[in-house]
């Protein structure tokens, strides 16, 4: 994984954070597959890209910011 991927995983992480503190999402972590993330939302696990994962959780925690 080179620094730029590894640098989007820890900014999703810590969105993902975020969104479970606010109770936004009921659980998150990383993917089977190192380019995804897994965020559970409206109670189903969902596999996402990093890239999507990140666009979904900026919508979540602050929508004027997308």
């Amino acid at each position: 994984m080179n620094a730029t991927q590894a640098d989007l995983r820890d900014e999703v992480h810590k969105l993902a954070e975020e969104a479970f503190h606010r109770k936004l999402i009921s659980g998150y972590g990383d993917g089977a597959n190192r380019n995804e993330y897994q965020i559970v939302y409206e109670g189903k696990p969902r596999h996402f890209s990093l890239e999507h994962a990140r666009y979904l959780l900026l919508n979540l925690t602050n929508p004027s910011r997308v």
